[in-house]
């Protein structure tokens, strides 16, 4: 049985207010449901009560990313067998930003995602989803080839002033970082591939040139970063959260990665 003290929306929203989140906020949020401890109502609260704390003006956002829409000979958690690769290829569904589900970012990224009136973008393999009145300007348009780069709802964010919430997550699921990584010097690329759904409404399996990511390092550069004082730390719930500027984030990514990656 639990024997933590139970969480509710008012209690988790009140937290958030604390912690700094104002009305009119666009908020970026990366969320570890289980993080929270006990929570009343689940994810539901959860995206209830950041709603509350951002209020009617403002917009939250969260990653729908969709990793399972990708090449299987690259897979490693876990690989499939490479007999099995064309198969995939050939009979992945098409990314559809109605009904893809973003599988493994949680289940307060879901829950957004699928909320009446949210706001998805079209990237088949990093989209976001939007609540909120500048969800549809911030969420289009997505191209294939700037999956978080200087035509994403990651550039428009940073545009935007929006904050970051590390809601019981780490530094190495910030999203927020990658958009540096577009601004390093000779940045590598890669090719990656995925099933998408053409105009006419066929399924195609196609290639995509981008810049080849990286986080690794993330974790020690948030480390870097949060030692600057530039981010607020407290709990909610039972997380620790952590608060701070997207675009101060950038700008010290971009010149930390600069430093010192190879």
């Amino acid at each position: 049985m639990p024997t933590d003290t139970p969480r509710t929306r008012d209690s988790l929203s009140r937290d958030l207010i604390r912690l700094g989140v104002r009305p009119g906020d666009t908020l970026l949020v990366h969320a570890s449901l289980s993080a929270l401890g006990w929570v009343c109502g689940a994810e539901q609260a959860v995206v209830q009560a950041l709603s509350d704390a951002v209020g009617p003006q403002g917009t939250l956002v969260v990653p729908t990313q969709t990793s399972d829409n990708t090449d299987p000979s690259g897979w490693g958690a876990p690989p499939v067998p490479e007999s099995w690769w064309q198969t995939i290829r050939e009979h992945t569904p098409a990314f559809d930003p109605r009904l893809t589900p973003g599988a493994h970012m949680g289940r307060v990224s879901e829950m957004v995602r699928t909320w009446p009136g949210a706001v998805r973008s079209p990237h088949p393999q990093t989209s976001f989803a939007a609540l909120g009145p500048r969800a549809r300007d911030l969420m289009h348009p997505h191209p294939p080839g700037s999956a978080l780069g200087e035509d994403s709802p990651l550039a428009r964010l940073e545009q935007e002033q929006a904050k970051v919430l590390l809601l019981g997550t780490g530094y190495d699921s910030c999203t927020t970082f990658h958009l540096a990584e577009y601004r390093l010097p000779r940045p590598k690329r890669t090719t990656t591939s995925c099933a998408i759904q053409n105009p006419d409404g066929s399924r195609a399996w196609v290639s995509i040139d981008d810049i080849d990511f990286h986080s690794e390092d993330f974790t020690t550069l948030g480390e870097a970063f949060e030692n600057t004082a530039a981010v607020t730390v407290d709990h909610v719930g039972a997380a620790t959260t952590r608060l701070f500027s997207l675009p101060a984030a950038v700008a010290f990514a971009t010149t930390w990665l600069t430093e010192h990656r190879p």
